[in-house]
């Protein structure tokens, strides 16, 4: 089985690295050329375009920023779709809008493409650890036969449902995050000017209903986890900017099908806030920073 993986980022490199630790051949593409470089002297071999990697491969990855890469990089003229070998089995990793992923569903089945779209949940140290979620939609045959392949870089591999349940439940999963987030970041500030230790309140919370991944995971108080990205400078991890997308991503789908997510909207227009004071690339924990400027 030959394997092809396009977007080489923060999440697609480390991915792409656990397809080659189990032995499969790989092709690679990405836009930028240090990101190809670093996965040739590991063992891939760069292409030119993506219609070389969509003739020469039977499973083909996408892990890339946002809806319009994902589109073009399937229906432009020297896309994938118009070059795919027969039977490829294309998977995006992607983060993006539920309902042009259903679109591009059904243009893959009229082309004979097995698609998935399979988002993660983990972020860079999840990538790194191969200890990922994926939250896949599609076929349940298409879903069989991917689910060995992901089995390499994650460690929960759920089928969702049909196409676009990845990404449905990927963009529910993370306005869940961001809310939570911000409520975490809210707790801690103001318990720190109501004069709680921020160790203490950490021991109290986390043991209290107040108890959840944003706290205890990823806290974004510097000083209480030593693997949190706040007490490396609030270095990714997953970018605020990133973040901003999903919640964006969610207000859409929200709009699409009548109902309104207040919170989310709110959580939105917060994290739009931090991304344009200059802070898109650090990690989202980093929100702190925006409710209590003064927070170390």
């Amino acid at each position: 089985m030959i394997i092809g993986f396009i977007g080489l980022g923060h999440m697609g490199n480390p991915m792409a690295q656990h397809l080659l630790k189990n032995g499969f051949k790989l092709y690679v593409y990405d836009v930028v050329p240090h990101s190809v470089e670093t996965m040739v002297l590991a063992g891939a071999t760069s292409v030119r375009s993506v219609a070389d990697i969509a003739e020469m491969c039977d499973v083909v990855f996408t892990s890339v920023q946002n809806t319009q890469q994902v589109i073009e990089i399937c229906l432009a003229e020297n896309g994938l779709f118009s070059h795919a070998k027969k039977n490829l089995l294309y998977i995006d990793c992607s983060s993006i809008d539920v309902n042009e992923t259903r679109q591009l569903h059904q243009e893959a089945e009229k082309r004979e493409i097995a698609m998935l779209d399979a988002p993660v949940s983990g972020g860079v140290g999840g990538a790194i650890a191969g200890s990922l979620t994926f939250m896949v939609g599609g076929t349940n045959e298409h879903f069989q036969r991917a689910q060995p392949i992901l089995a390499m870089m994650g460690k929960k591999i759920i089928h969702a449902g049909q196409a676009g349940n990845g990404q449905a439940a990927k963009i529910c999963n993370n306005l869940l995050l961001g809310v939570s987030m911000i409520g975490v970041a809210e707790a801690f500030t103001l318990a720190n000017k109501l004069g709680l230790d921020q160790k203490k309140f950490f021991e109290i919370s986390s043991n209290s209903s107040g108890q959840c991944w944003s706290m205890t995971v990823n806290c974004p108080v510097p000083g209480i986890l030593d693997h949190a990205p706040s007490n490396h400078d609030f270095q990714p991890g997953f970018m605020a900017k990133m973040m901003l997308k999903d919640l964006q991503l969610a207000h859409h789908a929200a709009e699409s099908v009548g109902i309104s997510v207040p919170l989310g909207s709110v959580a939105a227009e917060l994290y739009r806030l931090y991304v344009n004071q200059g802070f898109g690339e650090r990690d989202f924990s980093g929100i702190i920073n925006l409710i209590n400027p003064l927070q170390k």
